[in-house]
């Protein structure tokens, strides 16, 4: 569906993108993650059309940035980190308003408002002035404008940015239940947005992409191992030397005893693409260890994205 080639974007001497290319594939929702200042921007504005690039192209199926602009902008939706909006207007007068300027045919204004209002959730609000609604409305409302042609891609920059954490979650709910029928590239640099939302993310760091993979592959693809918390009540004193002959264990770590009580705790590495649960729990049983917690500890994103932006 959007297919990035060699995409670079030079302003005066400064490479704010950097020869990156990427796919986005029809019915996908595409986490584009990247520090601030990272090239997120530059590059949403010249997939929506908005810029042209200094070298490379985008292409929308077989249409062309370069060649096809008003085509292409016809194909998409675009909420913008600046949410564009008329303040001293309405909901549905601003709705109508975007509707005209999407030629949208009169006939089918009222049908397309109303349809685009039930999924943005705006009933409550139709006809407050969007400058009293609060900012998880307004964000509604930008993605209402984004969506009123019906697009079949949208392209959402910062669309969580400044709402409180209920906000964010009705936010991210509807951008879900969106991906089920558009083509969605969400940019963001809050981590836990993407893991909630997205299929696979992109990561570009100073104009260059350092990683694109689903968020699991990611997570294992870090050079860090997951590991297991765990602790026991033990029958023996040759915990370490019993747990470090489990198939899938590579290494084990006492981390600290507990004086109220006779548990050990141990941090246990796991080798790649093996978990040992299993073969912890049968070994307590076979022991007579009582497992008091066990509890795998798997990278999170942020840890990822840490490893790969200052890495690079």
């Amino acid at each position: 569906m959007i297919e990035i080639n060699h995409l670079t974007k030079v302003y005066g001497i400064q490479k704010a993108v950097n020869d990156i290319s990427f796919r986005v594939e029809q019915g996908e929702i595409v986490g584009f993650l990247g520090p601030n200042g990272a090239g997120k921007t530059t590059t949403m504005k010249i997939i929506t059309c908005f810029m042209p690039p200094t070298s490379g192209d985008v292409k929308i199926g077989e249409l062309s940035v370069a060649e096809n602009s008003l085509e292409i902008r016809r194909m998409i939706g675009y909420l913008p980190e600046s949410n564009p909006l008329y303040l001293d207007m309405n909901v549905v007068d601003f709705l109508r308003y975007v509707a005209e300027l999407r030629n949208i045919e009169k006939s089918k204004h009222n049908a397309r408002i109303r349809e685009v209002i039930e999924i943005c959730g705006l009933g409550d609000v139709l006809h407050k002035d969007i400058g009293q609604l609060s900012k998880g409305y307004k964000q509604r409302v930008g993605l209402a404008q984004a969506m009123i042609h019906d697009p079949a891609i949208l392209i959402l920059d910062e669309p969580t940015i400044g709402l409180d954490p209920n906000q964010m979650v009705d936010i991210r709910n509807l951008i879900k239940r969106l991906g089920k029928e558009k083509t969605v590239i969400l940019s963001t640099h809050i981590l836990s947005e993407v893991q909630a939302t997205c299929d696979r993310a992109v990561i570009i760091n100073r104009g260059e992409i350092v990683a694109d993979s689903t968020i699991a592959d990611l997570q294992r693809g870090a050079e860090q191992q997951d590991s297991i918390d765990l602790a026991l009540d033990p029958t023996d004193d040759d915990v370490i030397a019993k747990l470090t002959q489990v198939v899938g264990v590579a290494e084990v770590r006492e981390i600290f005893p507990d004086a109220s009580t006779n548990e050990l705790h141990f941090r246990i590495l796991m080798s790649p693409g093996v978990d040992p649960r299993r073969e912890i729990f049968k070994t307590a049983v076979e022991h007579n260890w009582v497992i008091m917690g066990m509890n795998r500890e798997v990278r999170s994103l942020e840890e990822v994205f840490h490893k790969l932006t200052m890495k690079s």
